[in-house]
């Protein structure tokens, strides 16, 4: 019997290293019917993680080859495929359903959508996708509030940006979710910022490098954190993240998952004994590390992810981050690809 093909579908995605893992309820099938037709699912599903050109598609999906690459670019541009040119050819491969396909459905996002994703998270969908290690996102500390010989390249947000060509900034999938639930945070929509190394034609929600800089800063006074890929080099997006609406966090938050995000390698200490007591840093924290305890603050080391958000907003300066010992330093991968070999090899998909 012909295996359904929004079962095949999902089989696909789990398959990446990013994982899409079932469910008792199979909620996850809903959410892709939702997304896509049977035609459009029967066309990703025949797709694996590696960039194919459009020749060896057609030979495995027997669609001419005009016909095929028109079908692949309608769902490049709708999230589902991502595509990229080598040696000056097309080449096209399934895009993950976390991070990809999902922050690709703004146009798609209402009450039904946002129940589904909200359901599958809960019934084991988040811990499927954030348990594996290396953790999707990592945490980037807000400017300045570490001390600048211990931030490395890849933990200085500003800089990279100011490295960039070009900017869009674009609403947050997980706050826009959250509406059709009703969210009771007031952070800002429109903050997810992307950017690329590259010229490319301007498209719509392109902002300048001091509109995305400013919002960078904005992002900050606000009390958001910074979490972007869990790689040291191909950096494409900074989310600006609030731990009870972003899915990454809320793995913190509610949902159990420690290492839901990669920690950054600093951490918040307080003084007790100058502390005001003021409880700024208490309600700054996105992911309920600092608490009051007669009258002044705590910080849980355990549980710090290390952004600086305390030590961006206290009043009296006296919130501070320290650098882990080198005992506990993680370095993030390497690139994209580096992350998904470490991904498979923990998920057991490929060998060791």
């Amino acid at each position: 019997m012909m295996m359904d093909v929004y079962e095949q579908l999902a089989e696909a995605l789990d398959r990446l290293p990013n994982g899409f893992p079932k469910t008792a309820s199979r909620v996850e099938i809903q959410i892709l019917k939702k997304i896509c037709s049977p035609e459009d699912a029967a066309l990703a599903g025949q797709l694996g993680g590696s960039l194919e050109p459009i020749d060896e598609i057609t030979k495995r999906i027997g669609l001419p080859a005009e016909d095929a690459s028109k079908a692949l670019f309608q769902l490049v541009r709708r999230g589902l495929v991502w595509f990229d040119k080598q040696d000056g050819k097309p080449r096209f491969r399934l895009a993950p359903f976390v991070v990809g396909i999902y922050e690709a459905q703004l146009e798609l996002m209402d009450h039904e959508l946002a129940h589904l994703v909200e359901t599958y998270m809960t019934s084991g969908g988040a811990a499927g996708i954030m348990k594996p290690q290396p953790a999707l996102h990592r945490v980037a500390p807000a400017q300045g509030t570490a001390k600048p010989e211990w931030i490395l390249p890849y933990d200085d947000v500003r800089a990279v940006l100011l490295s960039a060509k070009s900017y869009n900034v674009r609403d947050c999938i997980c706050r826009a979710q959250q509406d059709h639930l009703g969210r009771e945070c007031d952070f800002p929509l429109n903050m997810c910022l992307t950017f690329s190394h590259l010229e490319r034609a301007p498209k719509p929600g392109d902002i300048s490098q001091a509109e995305a800089l400013a919002l960078l800063d904005k992002s900050e006074e606000v009390g958001l954190v910074h979490t972007v890929s869990n790689v040291m080099e191909g950096l494409g997006y900074v989310c600006n993240c609030c731990g009870c609406c972003c899915a990454i966090l809320r793995g913190i938050t509610e949902w159990g998952i420690q290492d839901s995000v990669a920690f950054a390698n600093y951490y918040a200490v307080i003084d007790p004994e100058i502390c005001a007591g003021c409880g700024t840093c208490v309600d700054r924290c996105q992911v309920d590390a600092i608490s009051e305890n007669d009258g002044v603050s705590v910080v849980d080391r355990e549980r710090c992810i290390g952004c600086g958000l305390c030590v961006s907003g206290c009043p009296n300066d006296i919130a501070r981050l320290e650098h882990k010992p080198e005992a506990e330093i993680v370095h993030p991968p390497a690139d994209y690809a580096a992350w998904e070999h470490e991904r498979r090899l923990n998920r057991g998909l490929v060998e060791r």
